[in-house]
């Protein structure tokens, strides 16, 4: 495995398990075995291997929460909807740290315009998507406005449930709660 190989794996692994802010040149040399050096020839700096890593997880973030959505036509009621929410709720238990990745790049695109301009592709989509899933609006069909309103509620709501799944389980909304909740 070349040194560029073995960084973008430590990165990786860094941005998993301690996270962005935490993911210092010391722990990428430590969990790749290249120098120091190199991750400046290979990438011109850590930000930019980081962006590149986050830029990756971001992307499988998004594949594995829209495998969980899955393909839904039309709109979905009762047992339905909280099938959806189930596996939600299952991926982001089954997929804890890329949550974390991803709740902490909203962080770090305050100050970095890359990182910023790739949630804001990664937002749209998802809304689209939810917006599909939750009430069955196409968006090459549908009114463009109500798409995006759908999409951006179901998209806070997922947000939100996410968040309460991984930072306190015990106490987060079942997919019960959420199909009753949303459909009152």
């Amino acid at each position: 495995m070349s040194n560029r190989d073995k960084l973008l794996s430590a990165a990786r692994e860094c941005l998993l398990t301690i996270g962005y802010a935490n993911t210092t040149v010391r722990e990428l040399v430590r969990a790749s075995g290249a120098n120091q050096a190199s991750i400046n020839y290979h990438f011109g700096s850590k930000e930019q291997l980081l962006t590149l890593t986050l830029r990756e997880l971001n992307r499988e973030w998004g594949e594995v929460l829209f495998a969980a959505i899955g393909d839904q036509e039309g709109t979905v009621t009762g047992a339905e909807r909280e099938a959806l929410w189930a596996r939600i709720i299952e991926s982001v238990q089954a997929n804890r740290a890329l949550w974390f990745v991803n709740f902490e790049s909203v962080a770090v695109a305050r100050t970095d315009g890359e990182i910023r301009a790739m949630i804001t592709e990664g937002l749209r989509m998802s809304r689209l998507s939810l917006a599909r899933a939750f009430t069955g609006l196409d968006p090459d069909r549908d009114d463009p406005d109500r798409v995006r309103a759908a999409g951006s509620h179901y998209y806070a709501l997922l947000v939100g449930v996410a968040a309460q799944w991984i930072a306190d389980p015990e106490s987060a909304p079942s997919a019960a709660d959420l199909a009753a909740a949303d459909g009152a």
